[in-house]
């Protein structure tokens, strides 16, 4: 046990005092929250941009009620210019471009005539609001004609919205879900980016070792066994350190963002908020911007950081396993290429049915067998997570993940303790099979 704790000290300490760890730990959290608020300034810039779009009506159906001026868009009706001047006044000067709605026997014709010019490509949602309105006209054009009263037509017209509870009486609604899939999506890419950084972390340190002959030195004092797990252990306490850094951040960056809102975190995250509760906050929030971050406040953050962290070593250990049997059993890292695939598949298709299936449908048979594999678990569970999952549910999956570690690291032990006095040949799959059948 002492020879592994030194061991286990050794692979920490090389971890933690690399520049590039420091540098990440600390930068990390300030590029993720840098670059989402510039996303966001950006879009509300862009946003704020009032496009000039100038239309030409040959047909006579739209009146310039039907262009009414946005925010962010401005309407000129052109029509007496005609349609050549006015695709060179649009050319030439400060318009976004110029919609030609052109003179036609019939509605149905006239629908699939009308053209759109500009410099560049346009917006899909410019496109999508223009189309509307005409869709909307012509509709009004084509009831007239029928002798149907549109004014009884819109007020028969009627939104209904479902308010959506669960059995415990908590309120959700689109905005909650959409939050959801949100934070289930970042926690399962995130874990699945870590786990990959930091097993072939494990794989090049050992693939190292071997090539500077140094690993020769090394295990005439330890067993290859203990080698192998001291790296694993090692690098994944450099993780946690890692982890917990962020969460002190985060945790900050949490309390500053909750006083600067008004919003009592360690209420929103005890406390099950009520219908009549829900109602108030929602009404009480004085823009879109402030309701959301109350609606993240009301996630379960804490047992998801914990169960971050639980997957993160499970899924972690059980990659980092493999990684470390490819690279004992590889003489340089381009030989690993081979044995990469294997390994990198079960993460791509958590990632896939995260993405494909739990956001849909988070309590679906397809959603829940996944997030029961151990090899998908560590994703897919905690994508799950953030919808509500039975604790029974979690401590299966726990429970499977570290059977499934255990077993993998026996293996992996096996293809280690061999490989890694192995030199001048190119494994196959068939020498990894025999290295496991090995008892000598």
């Amino acid at each position: 046990m002492k020879r592994l704790r030194l061991i286990i000290e050794r692979e920490f300490i090389a971890k933690v005092r690399n520049k590039s760890f420091i540098v990440m730990t600390f930068l990390s959290p300030l590029l993720m929250i840098g670059m989402g608020a510039l996303v966001f300034f950006l879009m509300k810039k862009n946003d704020e941009k009032v496009k000039k779009i100038v239309y030409v009506d040959e047909s006579g159906m739209f009146s310039k009620d039907v262009f009414k001026d946005s925010k962010t868009v401005k309407y000129e009706d052109f029509t007496a210019l005609g349609i050549d001047d006015s695709k060179k006044k649009v050319e030439e000067g400060d318009y976004y471009g110029a919609l030609y709605i052109p003179k036609q026997d019939s509605i149905e014709v006239l629908a699939k005539s009308i053209e759109f010019f500009s410099k560049d490509s346009p917006s899909m949602s410019i496109m999508e609001r223009l189309e509307d309105k005409i869709d909307k006209e012509l509709r009004h054009k084509k009831l007239t004609n029928f002798g149907i009263d549109i004014a009884h037509i819109e007020e028969s017209k009627i939104s209904s919205e479902i308010k959506m509870f669960n059995f415990s009486g908590e309120k959700s609604s689109k905005l909650i879900n959409g939050l959801k899939i949100g934070v289930g999506a970042i926690a399962g890419y995130l874990l699945m980016m870590f786990v990959m950084i930091y097993g072939t972390s494990v794989m090049r340190s050992v693939i190292e070792e071997k090539t500077s002959r140094i690993i020769e030195v090394i295990v005439s004092s330890v067993k290859p066994f203990q080698l192998m797990l001291g790296k694993i252990i090692g690098n994944a306490s450099a993780g946690l350190l890692q982890f917990f850094i962020w969460g002190i951040l985060f945790l900050v960056f949490s309390l500053v963002a909750s006083s600067f809102f008004g919003i009592d975190m360690m209420e929103m995250q005890s406390a099950k908020v009520s219908p009549e509760q829900m109602e108030a906050i929602q009404q009480t929030a004085t823009n879109k911007g402030e309701m959301i971050v109350q609606e993240i406040f009301r996630l379960p953050l804490v047992k998801m950081f914990f169960l971050f962290i639980f997957y993160f070593l499970g899924g972690y250990m059980l990659y980092s396993s493999l990684f470390a049997a490819v690279g004992a059993a590889v003489d340089n890292e381009t030989d690993t290429q081979q044995f990469m695939m294997p390994i990198m598949l079960p993460l791509i298709l958590a990632v896939y049915v995260g993405f494909a299936t739990v956001i849909n449908d988070p309590h679906g048979p397809v959603s829940v067998i996944f997030s029961y594999i151990p090899f998908t678990s560590p994703i897919v569970m905690l994508m799950r997570i953030p919808f509500g999952v039975a604790w029974w549910e979690i401590a299966i999956s726990m429970l499977l993940l570290i059977l499934t570690f255990m077993v993998i690291v026996w293996i992996a032990a096996k293809i280690y303790r061999v490989g890694i006095l192995m030199y001048g040949k190119k494994p196959t799959y068939k020498d990894l099979w025999k290295w496991i059948r090995y008892n000598g």
